[in-house]
């Protein structure tokens, strides 16, 4: 009998010696905004300590509801996961796998000057280089809407939308297309006022600055119908429209409810029955790039659609009285991706035509 109960013993002590030098993959959190408050406990209320930043990676100690404790250089905090990605054995759990088939086409050839390539097949990937209209790269694999290439000088990830193969000759549907946008209030006209006290004719501007650049790229003739923070009137800025040869006009807006600090979401909106189809395959872009809550497209009796007799939407992108989204909103990196769900948008609306 002590024989059975020391053998028993000794086979405890190995699993538990087996548990003890097993390795743990550990969580990690990635930090996916550009700044982003760290708290001494799991919730808004609790003190801010420090910050972080985008790219940053910290070992994950717990989590509760949607908050998890990092482990720091000295000491231990708090982040809300909205704004990590959280990985698990090194390896992130959004990653996005190329395919390593052989791809669909051997080469492609650079429709646009000044053609970003990232690091990753998608938009939150850091900008690696620049390319020019007529650059040829090898194509190493693809996925749905981006190509893995190379040349002697860069390697990196191009978007389809930028690029032509060799035997492809059409252009991207924006080309040559004069789009004005139209950021919403500015001047005195401040439009609304975000909880931190910001004010929306800022985010406006910001983001139709983005996006003039974006579609200068793709080729489009762009105009503002505020190219600094001055007052324009509403009637003034319909006129731009009607008078330019307008392919498309936007009309850029943010919302505010501070009596629903909890509020979020995008929305697009049209006024005329022919302009539906922009304000769908607009919002339906926001949405796949933002992954922001669905507010629809929907009709709108708003001045500067209702007055421009041209393809028009507004887009209200997002809410300044929400604590957590007003700060989003600010990163470049989320700007980055509204601006490229309108261009998707439009490249869409123009595709179809």
């Amino acid at each position: 009998m002590r024989r059975f109960k020391l053998l028993g013993l000794c086979i405890s002590l190995l699993l538990v010696l087996t548990a003890m030098t097993s390795p743990v993959k550990a969580k990690e959190a990635v930090i996916n905004t550009e700044v982003l408050n760290v708290r001494n406990g799991p919730g808004e209320s609790y003190e801010e300590i420090m910050e972080v930043h985008a790219n940053e990676t910290y070992t994950i100690l717990q989590q509760k509801n949607n908050w998890v404790e990092i482990q720091l250089d000295s000491t231990t905090g708090w982040v809300v996961t909205d704004y990590i990605s959280i990985r698990e054995g090194g390896a992130s759990a959004d990653k996005i796998e190329v395919s390593t088939n052989k791809p669909t086409i051997d080469q492609v050839i650079l429709s646009y000057d000044n053609t970003h390539l990232r690091s990753g097949p998608a938009t939150q990937y850091e900008i690696t280089g620049y390319a020019d209209k007529g650059t040829t790269f090898e194509v190493l694999g693809e996925t749905e809407e981006w190509y893995e290439v190379k040349n002697k000088d860069l390697q990196g990830f191009l978007k389809k939308q930028f690029i032509q193969d060799e035997t492809e000759t059409t252009s991207s549907g924006i080309e040559n297309k004069t789009i004005v946008i139209d950021a919403g209030h500015g001047g005195r006209d401040v439009g609304a006022i975000g909880v931190s006290g910001t004010y929306e004719k800022n985010y406006t501007y910001r983001t139709s600055l983005e996006l003039k650049q974006e579609l200068t790229v793709l080729g489009a003739n762009v105009i503002l119908t505020r190219p600094e923070d001055e007052f324009i009137s509403l009637g003034s800025r319909s006129s731009y429209a009607n008078i330019a040869g307008t392919d498309a006009f936007i009309s850029i807006h943010y919302n505010s409810t501070p009596e629903l600090p909890n509020v979020t979401g995008i929305g697009t909106y049209y006024y005329h029955d022919q302009n539906k189809e922009l304000a769908a395959y607009v919002q339906k872009e926001l949405i796949k790039e933002t992954n922001a809550n669905d507010r629809k497209f929907t009709f709108g009796d708003y001045f500067v659609i209702r007055q421009t007799f041209k393809p028009a939407i507004l887009v209200e992108l997002g809410f300044l009285s929400n604590k957590e989204k007003e700060q989003l909103l600010q990163t470049d990196a989320y700007q980055k991706k509204l601006v490229q769900g309108m261009v998707n948008g439009l490249l869409k609306y123009f595709a179809n035509k």
